[in-house]
């Protein structure tokens, strides 16, 4: 079975449901026989890329709100991400175009290095000091480099902006395609679809289905889980 995820480096919300959702695949007694692949969803293509600023920021324009609303927002966020085990820094971010982090996770698939190039991209951005944003291709290619990738040819892939571009704009078109418009998105054997940062027991629930149902794309959400869209990402005030 293969579970597809769309999601993007500068999403919280993507960020704690994949904890959430291997939490569930830990536990699915099927789990060597999933495979599981990340899928290219941009939540701001329109940014340049020098275009960096702070996440509270970027949330009070986004939201209309105050620097505290947002700041309460990030400690929120901060603890939710603790109870999966996540380390999440709730100031001092920054945020910005994450395009060549996109094309580098493609180039990190075909070399089988995509899980731990995004989840150190994931570790980079919510959980360190350093910027992924500020400190160029360079940082990039420090974390190509943990991930197992070779240094040169992710160097290369960053220099060459068309490299892997196609594919980022594929998955983003077929996103569109199956109606998602908010990450994480998660798609099991193109049977299931689930949105959001749900609760493990959902992502449970959707691979039991999944595993045992080929029907058309069927949509397991609450309505009530957290998700980042084209707006950017909802804050929790509680």
């Amino acid at each position: 079975m293969r579970v597809e995820i769309w999601s993007d480096i500068a999403c919280p919300w993507c960020y704690v449901g994949k904890a959430r959702f291997e939490k569930a695949l830990a536990a699915f007694p099927h789990r060597e026989q999933v495979e599981v692949v990340h899928r290219s969803f941009e939540l701001d293509p329109g940014r340049a890329k020098g275009d960096v600023q702070p996440v509270i920021t970027m949330l009070t324009k986004k939201y209309g709100m105050s620097a505290q609303q947002a700041q309460a927002g990030e400690e929120n966020l901060g603890t939710q991400a603790a109870a999966e085990g996540l380390e999440y820094r709730t100031r001092d971010r920054d945020h910005g175009n994450t395009f060549d982090m996109h094309r580098l996770l493609h180039f990190a698939k075909e070399r089988g290095r995509q899980d731990e190039l995004i989840q150190l991209l994931y570790r980079a951005n919510f959980a360190e000091e350093r910027s992924v944003f500020t400190e160029g291709d360079e940082r990039l290619v420090e974390l190509a480099i943990e991930a197992g990738l070779d240094a040169d040819a992710a160097r290369a892939v960053l220099a060459d902006p068309a490299a892997y571009a196609d594919d980022v704009r594929a998955d983003e078109r077929e996103a569109a395609q199956l109606g998602a418009n908010g990450v994480p998105f998660f798609v099991l054997d193109r049977a299931y679809g689930v949105s959001g940062a749900q609760p493990a027991e959902v992502f449970a629930q959707a691979l039991t289905q999944a595993w045992g149902d080929r029907s058309p794309l069927k949509l397991i959400d609450d309505g009530g889980a957290e998700a980042c869209g084209p707006d950017g990402c909802a804050v929790p005030q509680h």
